[in-house]
């Protein structure tokens, strides 16, 4: 059976003491590679999104540990180092929005703005302010809001990428598998994810209509009815690119858009959208269950019938939330079950038990890691430490019954 205890344990004894360690005293920030061998690289370049999503954790660690207030206070120091390096080093002060990523001393060092990493500063500013109350980190917050909002967005939906003046721009950032998207299925959930925690804070009006905006793209757009998946890659209309599930996506999205549903205030959305949208990531829930989950572990994806069997870490934490999502929304035991094996493989195979280890990017079907990085400009905090926190609070809901 799943057990608070361990998700606990596992983010105080593994995963915070372990991003703790990588705190730049010097100029700021955490440090932004750490090769599979754990050696620390000082004068990598740090990426806004690591960095964004660090302040994130930290940030929402502090809330799941308020009644420790030792334990509170240092995750709170934590949370506003990453605060300051962020609003000092990672904002465009002359053009707005943030950066890709900046030097190891924090200067601009890939100018390229994406809506994605606008999306995950707010997402962390909203994070540091539900913990602190700062006012300022809310201000700058709606300020990249505003920028999202007045460049970002068109008739159609949420743009890419724009060069450091705001200029469109090619979206290599976001663009794999042989494509280069005009549109991804990636930013717009994030940007979903974004605004769910920037209204929960701000209660904007135009933050809410806009999460029903998104909503509806991902029922009108994205979502593919007959495959019952999300598309990843998409022309300025919103045509496919690519024959492609991405089953860590879908199972991340099948949580993501039911809690987008659960922030609106209700009756906000017409009963038809509502059942719209829960029978959508439900049936993400299901696909995934059905497509990529071999009864232990949790596949990655699966390009033109072709199924890349690499254990993703991300994958396998988002996969242990979304399942647990779905027993909650349908009693249904096979999603408890799916959850709880994956989380034993996690523990034995993807968690990196050598000294000074975090969770290995990627493992093969039978175990063993690759050797890629610890951490790196998209290696970070948020997918398993949002997991353990996430699976805290969610069964002790389900223990209060």
């Amino acid at each position: 059976m799943l057990n608070i205890k361990e998700f606990e344990t596992e983010l105080k004894e593994h995963i915070i003491p372990f991003w703790r360690g990588l705190r730049d005293e010097d100029f700021g920030g955490y440090f932004g590679l750490v090769d599979f061998n754990l050696t620390i690289h000082k004068k990598a370049v740090k990426g806004v999104i690591l960095n964004s999503r660090i302040l994130w954790f930290f940030s929402e660690a502090s809330l799941i540990f308020k009644d420790d207030s030792a334990l509170r206070e240092s995750l709170l120091s934590e949370a506003r180092h990453a605060y300051v390096f962020l609003r000092d080093h990672c904002v465009d002060h002359v053009n707005g929005g943030v950066y890709w990523s900046v030097t190891y001393d924090g200067k601009p060092e890939d100018t390229i703005k994406h809506t994605y990493n606008q999306a995950f500063s707010i997402y962390a500013l909203s994070a540091y302010f539900k913990a602190t109350g700062d006012s300022d980190a809310l201000k700058l917050a709606f300020e990249l809001f505003v920028t999202i909002d007045d460049i970002c967005l068109d008739k159609n939906g949420y743009l890419e990428a724009f060069t450091e003046d705001f200029k469109p721009a090619g979206n290599d950032k976001l663009s794999e598998n042989g494509v280069l998207a005009d549109r991804t299925m990636n930013t717009a959930l994030h940007v979903l994810e974004a605004y769910t925690a920037f209204y929960d804070v701000s209660q904007s009006i135009l933050v809410k209509e806009r999460i029903r905006e998104l909503l509806t793209l991902f029922a009108d757009k994205i979502y593919d009815p007959k495959n019952k998946r999300l598309n990843v890659f998409f022309d300025n209309d919103y045509k496919s690119l690519i024959d492609l599930q991405s089953y860590g996506h879908d199972i991340e999205s099948s949580w993501l858009i039911d809690e987008a549903i659960d922030v609106l205030p209700e009756g906000f959305l017409e009963k038809e959208e509502y059942e719209r949208l829960r029978n959508m990531t439900e049936s993400l829930a299901e696909s995934t269950y059905e497509r990529a989950f071999n009864g232990e572990s949790f596949k990655n994806e699966c390009e033109a019938g072709v199924v890349n069997e690499h254990r993703v870490w991300w994958v396998q934490a988002e996969a242990i939330v979304g399942f647990t999502n779905a027993y909650g929304k349908t009693g249904d035991g096979r999603f408890l079950e799916a959850a709880t094996a994956l989380w034993e493989f996690t523990k034995a195979h993807v968690i990196d038990k050598r000294p000074g280890g975090e969770w290995y990017w990627e493992v093969k079907e039978t175990g063993e890691p690759y050797e890629r990085e610890i951490v790196e400009p998209w290696k970070c905090p948020y997918h398993n430490g949002r997991m353990c926190m996430e699976m805290i609070k969610r069964l002790s809901i389900q223990e209060k019954k």
